[in-house]
């Protein structure tokens, strides 16, 4: 990055928002996945102003840029494989209004996640979303992959709390979406249309997000199961009572043992996999009743044992469990692939079976669990990447995980996005024409592709 760019830069975001020098652009290369490489220069504003003038000052150069929270994502999405600006937002952290008539909160989108769900809590107020990489991600990367998380089942996903955005485009404009209405169908849903764009159509700087009413009362059931099959199918059986838990999460006997040997929990080794279903709501006697109903099902259905948490301690000691399976799964290899294809809950049986035929096909590991209730399940690749072999055989395995996902009806991702990881496989998931379309609005918006190129759509 020549020296007069980089004075340019200091003059927008002060001298210590620009950094330049290899330790620190190595810092940024990289997300979740085990790709990388390094941006030309890194800026961290402090103000949807500054992202403009950034942005504005990238369009005149034709520099890429990529917009980065904290870099958790699964997909490479925030990977700045065209060098360029990496514009790293986890400056813009600011709650800038709770209004509690209305239940919306107007963020920075800087802010971490749990520090959101913790403040507007304060007031009795509750923000759903609760994605796996709750205590580092941030609201902007859930905004920008429309991320999901054991809630989504009874509460939906991040879009469905977008009531609007503030978005610098790609020529440096600002435009505000959205607003603090409950209905609202005037022009086309550009909130909806940003939200889940990865950064490929603007730059996501601030959001007006919908609240509820924090639930009073949650119970929390262990299910064990000694077939995955029948964990599976007992999904279905809860949900057709008529029962929607607030969370149905599926672990297989792999992430048990892993969990279990990390964190000492007590969970059952002999078994071949657990559901972990929670119910919750604002009248105790409704919510325990709900969670004795889904465990009668459970053991209709093949359960060997029901275990209700008997008081929030137990609740949150397997809450714990569950949030470290992806971290566990360390101890049997040096690294895994992690995907989250979804299927229709009918499916759930089917692919998990075909998920085990692709595991012993190959004579890697895969480790399943995920969010059953949904359909959103994590099929996760355990290997050496130092073996090219093994390597090759990922590759192999990750497009049969996802071919078994859409031959199901499914779909390739849940919650983690596209990214570079998933865009070979885009035009099958969705069929050639709407692609086109899609290329279609990026051109319109992004006609320079400035904004994280080589992202989402194929070449």
């Amino acid at each position: 990055m020549n020296p007069t760019l980089i004075a340019e830069l200091v003059k927008i975001v002060g001298k210590d928002a620009v950094l330049i020098t290899p330790e620190d652009l190595a810092v940024y290369s990289y997300d979740g996945t085990f790709e990388e490489h390094c941006p030309d220069g890194v800026v961290l504003p402090t103000s949807t102003e500054q992202v403009s003038q950034v942005v504005k000052l990238a369009a005149r150069e034709q520099i890429p840029v990529v917009t980065r929270g904290m870099a958790s994502g699964l997909a490479a999405a925030s990977v700045p494989f065209s060098g360029g600006i990496v514009l790293c937002l986890t400056r813009m952290d600011r709650l800038l209004e709770l209004d509690q008539e209305n239940a919306v909160v107007h963020v920075e989108v800087g802010i971490i996640t749990a520090d959101l769900q913790a403040e507007v809590e304060k007031k009795g107020l509750f923000y759903p979303p609760d994605p796996s990489s709750i205590r580092h991600s941030t609201i902007g990367g859930n905004i920008a992959c429309n991320a999901g998380g054991p809630r989504c089942l009874k509460y939906g996903v991040t879009g469905d709390y977008v009531l609007g955005l503030t978005v610098v485009l790609a020529d440096g404009q600002i435009i505000h979406t959205g607003g603090k209405v409950i209905k609202d169908v005037v022009g086309y849903d550009l909130t909806a249309l940003f939200t889940g764009s990865e950064g490929t159509l603007g730059v996501i700087t601030e959001a007006l997000l919908r609240l509820t009413a924090k639930p009073k009362f949650a119970r929390t059931a262990l299910v064990e199961f000694n077939s995955i099959e029948d964990a599976s199918q007992t999904v279905n059986a809860i949900l057709k009572a008529g029962i929607v838990p607030a969370t149905l999460e599926l672990m297989d006997h792999t992430a048990i043992s892993c969990i279990e040997e990390a964190m000492h929990l007590g969970l059952p080794l002999d078994v071949e996999a657990i559901l972990l279903v929670e119910t919750d709501g604002q009248e105790e006697t409704g919510v325990t009743r709900e969670i004795e109903t889904a465990a009668e099902i459970c053991t209709r259905h093949s359960a060997r044992k029901v275990t209700v948490a008997k008081d929030e301690t137990e609740r949150q000691g397997l809450w714990k469990a569950r949030r470290s399976v992806a971290p566990a799964l360390a101890r049997l290899a040096p690294n895994k692939l992690g995907e989250d294809i979804t299927v229709p809950r009918s499916a759930i049986p089917e692919a998990v079976r075909r998920l085990k035929q692709v595991s012993a096909k190959h004579g890697l590991p895969i480790v399943i669990f995920g969010h059953a209730g949904d359909g959103n399940l994590h099929p996760n690749i355990l290997f050496d990447k130092r073996d090219p072999q093994q390597w090759a055989k990922v590759e192999q395995m990750v497009a049969e995980e996802f071919a078994i996902a859409l031959d199901l009806g499914g779909t390739l991702s849940g919650e983690h996005g596209v990214g570079t990881l998933k865009r070979p496989y885009l035009e099958r998931a969705l069929g050639p024409v709407s692609v086109e379309i899609q290329k279609r609005i990026k051109r319109s918006l992004d006609p320079q592709n400035i904004l994280n190129p080589g992202k989402v759509l194929p070449d």
